[in-house]
């Protein structure tokens, strides 16, 4: 069965689809990373051969396979073959601590762990193989695979979330969800030259890399990202699609002889997983060829938001509206839905959703609201609101609202404000613990000027309760792999 045929079907897991297109255009590029590619006939068979040896190794299927890498080849035929054997790809942060590491493979029971160099100081009781030397080739398997048949709810992989303390959430996601992810895709992922710059445990990655390979494009993976290096790679490789982060977006664009470059290529420029400010979606339109479209979601699932760019010039400052068939509604504290035009936490709900956390029924139900009909929607934790047309505006994280004497300050608006100064290149405002007020903004900024002269001309700008009782400079925000900022570590800085 061709994997067109496939595709039109209620249901289809990516073991098949690679497959069909191993059949049908085996000699394709399927992955490619560096001078190194696999065509889809050699990658089909390499998730085979990972899959056989899974199962001559005794590892009974649903069993979470444990991966601490930065993108490779051998990544994709370690992830793809785990799944093809009916076990759970379980990708972990390499940048967490070693004992965060240790504790996610302890908690999703991994049985084996495959590694690069960077992460093979994990101290794990799961047997440990590493995937950048000769180990990696003499544990494969030449042997067929025994068939599995996979199931929509059957389990595909956990993504942990990014948490800065403590042993994160494991998010099970099911084949289900999958699938609706790669039937989202448009059409023209089937001849797609997708970039991936991107780390491939993160869920803003697997949106991308996964409906290129289901639908029968190329995936071309970057396993540092340089702004440079991208534009060139995407020269290259004639580009058509990109998934990136805005911090990934700005550095991009900020490029002096950006222009130069000849993107002519690009059909299809997505963007999720950080506030992405109008302004430099709007640059990226002006100059960038290709649609641009945000995507406003959860690893977790519940529903999404899609803002075409380029047909909504006007609608930059929001996130878009929700995509066919999710449900997205705002509460208010007492859980109740917000009337029109009102400010609620967003939940939502869509075919897409998780399975649940990883043996953490309490978070799952802390997750989790229900209308009066008694429907699951997963709470995003973010504050936003509908505008006339239906767009949704967000105004922050729930979690990071700061309560300054009553008064309700959003860190967002303080920080679109900041952001203007000319000599501000990137910022961020925390909530810090104060005698006063019981909380009062503090602020960070990136860029040239004096921070008391910045601080001045800011508080001008705003009113009495939204005034930083602090500005201070740093080299650069501590961010994530996938560009969010860590507020965490920001506060802590200041405190201490």
């Amino acid at each position: 069965m061709s994997a067109e045929t496939i595709l039109t079907d209620s249901f289809a897991t990516l073991p098949e689809l690679i497959r069909a297109h191993a059949a049908g255009r085996g000699q394709k590029a399927a992955v490619v990373c560096g001078d190194q590619w696999l065509t889809y006939a050699e990658l089909d068979r390499g998730m085979d051969r990972v899959a056989a040896a899974l199962q001559r190794d005794g590892i009974p299927r649903g069993s979470a396979i444990a991966i601490a890498s930065a993108s490779s080849i051998e990544y994709a035929q370690v992830f793809l073959g785990a799944i093809r054997a009916g076990c759970v790809a379980a990708p972990l942060q390499p940048s967490a601590t070693p004992e965060q590491l240790a504790a996610m493979v302890a908690d999703c029971a991994a049985p084996i762990l495959f590694h690069d160099a960077a992460s093979a100081g994990i101290e794990t009781g799961a047997r440990k193989i590493a995937l950048d030397g000769p180990a990696f080739a003499a544990w494969l398997s030449d042997a067929t695979p025994a068939p599995v048949i996979l199931a929509p709810g059957d389990p595909f992989n956990i993504i942990y979330s990014s948490g800065t303390t403590g042993t994160p959430k494991g998010i099970v996601q099911s084949h289900a969800m999958r699938w609706q992810h790669i039937v989202r895709a448009p059409p023209s992922f089937a001849e797609a030259v997708t970039m991936i710059a991107t780390p491939l445990y993160s869920n803003t990655t697997l949106v991308s890399f996964l409906p290129t390979l289901a639908w029968g494009g190329t995936a071309v993976l970057l396993p540092k990202f340089d702004a440079r290096a991208y534009v060139i790679m995407a020269e290259k490789h004639r580009a058509t699609h990109a998934m990136l982060v805005p911090v990934q977006y700005q550095r991009i664009m900020a490029l002096p002889d950006f222009d130069s470059f000849d993107l002519s290529s690009f059909q299809f420029k997505s963007c999720t997983s950080a506030p992405f400010s109008p302004a430099l979606k709007a640059d990226i339109i002006a100059r960038w060829p290709g649609a641009l479209i945000e995507y406003y979601g959860l690893t977790e699932g519940g529903g999404t938001c899609v803002l075409v760019c380029n047909m909504f010039p006007d609608k930059l400052h929001t996130v878009g509206r929700p995509v066919e068939g999710h449900d997205i509604r705002l509460i208010d504290e007492d859980g109740c839905e917000v009337g029109l035009g009102g400010a609620g936490e967003v939940v939502g709900r869509s075919p897409a959703m998780m399975s649940g956390y990883h043996g953490r029924s309490d978070a799952t139900s802390s997750a989790t609201w229900h209308d009066a009909e008694g429907n699951a929607f997963i709470r995003h934790g973010d504050v936003g609101r509908f505008d006339p047309d239906g767009f949704l505006i967000l105004m922050d994280r729930k979690k990071d609202m700061i309560i300054s004497g009553g008064f309700n300050i959003y860190p967002s608006d303080l920080e679109a404000i900041l952001i203007g100064h000319p000599q501000v290149k990137d910022c961020a405002v925390v909530g810090v613990p104060s005698e006063q007020w019981g909380e009062t903004p503090v602020g960070f900024y990136a860029g040239d000027g004096d921070a008391p002269a910045i601080l001045e001309w800011f508080n001008a700008q705003v009113g009495k309760t939204q005034r930083l009782t602090a500005l201070e400079k740093v080299d650069e925000l501590p961010r994530s792999a996938i560009g969010k900022v860590l507020k965490r570590e920001l506060r802590d800085r200041y405190l201490a």
